[in-house]
């Protein structure tokens, strides 16, 4: 039986400020890992910042700053926006960090021992916003493939990684390992490439005369690692140490899941397994590469002037909201297109009408027909609508799990059987129309009625807590436990 869970989430470069993208990972590993505290598992939700590299050392060089000033400038940015977004991660780790860099050049250390690394002439192009080598034939008109910009023609000698040496390992890997790179269409683009392309050993390192700011190599002080190579060993930097053998010693690893987005799929499901591979350690259960939040079909970019602040967004419409609209408006791992009327849709609908309309009535009936009190919880069910309610309440746990459990992660889908029990819960007290009962003084069913809407109430704050945590607790604070404490209605419409 399972009885931890170890996700991640990608480490954040801290070039620029953070984005709409950083959130949604954020937001989604959150949800999960609160989901699986609730189920009682110890968890390990790991997140950070990635802080080395040519962009990092130029971004500085830009604002006279020294690269660690720049950087514990731009963490601290990164460290509030998950207190404000209500992140609950229990680690957080910095490639600046002691603990990561002593892994990291054990890393570098064993893998020279073993014969992993050889030093080699470097001569072709490179793309300093991506930190990537280009070959001839892969530039495009004098520019980067993925990101459009120029490079630069570089010779230098560097130390490479034997990657095409576990080519055939990886493929066998992948096709045998059904949930090892989630959703399905990212597995197929992941071993389409592989199946199609030949690896190149990769470049692990930069010489320092070019590029200081990195992790020295412990066998040649010339050179710093590539930030790639160095980042990705955050994963088991954060969660285990060597033993005076090189063998790997974690009661974290393997991670259950690494959640990343999909434009970083490549480093994840092809360096990062190669690298453990050669290192005996085992590969990650899951990679999970989610979609990108477009505005108006456009990728958000600072420039193309269209990127979407969290910040902003949680101030104008609610913690809250921003997370149930990032998780709830497009299932997990598919593109979705972001703007603020979508937002305010969903707030009317699914938060202001549905949600907030049915514990507002609750509780307005309980003060009105019970003086506040909640009624007398030994009931008889008889009604048969009540009874079919009960029956939803009691199969939630399990609809959610569907979605939610082991390698799935539709958070949209998750959500649905709280919406179907809130809005079968609406209907009710439309058909019931307890105004009646009262006028004709059926205490009974009228006690019936209340409670079967407490229960719904009640449930659904406890499906919706990952998701939304402080309405959960809004909502627990208001219907209390045997009296209730009305407050504002927690979404009113925005007009």
């Amino acid at each position: 039986m399972k009885t931890k869970f170890y996700i991640t989430t990608p480490l954040y470069y801290v070039n620029a400020a953070p984005h709409i993208g950083h959130s949604y990972t954020c937001i989604a590993a959150d949800c999960l890992a609160r989901y699986y505290r609730n189920l009682g598992l110890k968890v390990n939700f790991l997140t950070g910042t990635d802080e080395h590299g040519q962009k990092i050392q130029r971004a500085a060089e830009a604002q006279g700053l020294e690269p660690k000033v720049f950087s514990d400038k731009a963490v601290s940015v990164f460290k509030k926006l998950w207190e404000t977004l209500d992140i609950s991660y229990d680690d957080f780790i910095r490639t600046t960090e002691s603990r990561h860099e002593k892994i990291v050049q054990k890393v570098l250390e064993i893998l020279y021992k073993k014969g992993e690394l050889y030093e080699h002439i470097y001569q072709g192009w490179y793309c300093t916003p991506c930190e990537t080598f280009w070959s001839e034939s892969q530039i495009q008109a004098g520019n980067c493939p993925d990101c459009k910009r120029p490079v630069e023609k570089i010779e230098e000698k560097n130390y490479f990684f034997k990657l095409s040496k576990y080519q055939d390992w990886l493929l066998d890997h992948i096709r045998s390992h059904q949930d090892f790179i989630k959703p399905a269409s990212r597995r197929e683009e992941v071993l389409k490439f592989l199946e199609l392309n030949k690896l190149s050993d990769l470049c692990i390192s930069r010489p320092k005369e070019r590029l200081s700011w990195g992790i020295p190599l412990p066998f040649s002080p010339d050179h710093v690692t590539y930030v790639w190579f160095d980042a990705l060993i955050n994963y088991i930097s954060a969660a285990g140490t060597f033993d005076k053998d090189d063998k790997y010693q974690s009661e974290w690893w393997p991670a259950d899941l690494h959640l990343i987005g999909k434009d970083i799929l490549r480093q994840h499901a092809v360096y990062w397994p190669i690298m453990l591979k050669a290192l005996d350690i085992e590969p990650p259960k899951t990679i999970f590469a989610h979609g990108w939040w477009m505005i108006n079909a456009d990728k958000m970019s600072k420039s193309r002037g269209n990127v979407v602040s969290p910040i902003e967004m949680a101030e104008k419409f609610g913690v809250d909201v921003y997370r149930y609209f990032l998780l709830r408006d497009v299932p997990f791992g598919s593109d979705g297109n972001f703007s603020e009327e979508a937002i305010v849709k969903r707030f009317n609908g699914d938060l202001a009408n549905d949600l907030g309309n049915l514990l507002y009535r609750t509780l307005t009936m309980i003060e009105k027909y019970f003086q506040g009190e909640i009624p007398d919880a030994s009931i008889n069910l008889k009604n048969k609508r009540a009874v079919e309610i009960e029956a939803k309440i009691k199969a939630l746990d399990s609809g959610i799990k569907v979605n939610m459990g082991e390698n799935d992660y539709n958070f949209s889908l998750a959500l649905e059987p709280a919406w179907e029990l809130i809005n079968l819960a609406n209907k009710y007290v439309e058909d019931t129309k307890p105004w009646n009962l009262a006028k004709e003084n059926k205490t009974d069913e009228l006690k019936e009625f209340i409670l079967v809407l407490v229960n719904v109430i009640r449930k659904t704050s406890d499906a919706i807590y990952p998701f939304m945590p402080q309405t959960a607790e809004s909502i627990k604070q208001q219907i209390g436990k045997n009296k209730i404490s009305k407050g504002k209605p927690l979404f009113p419409r925005i007009e």
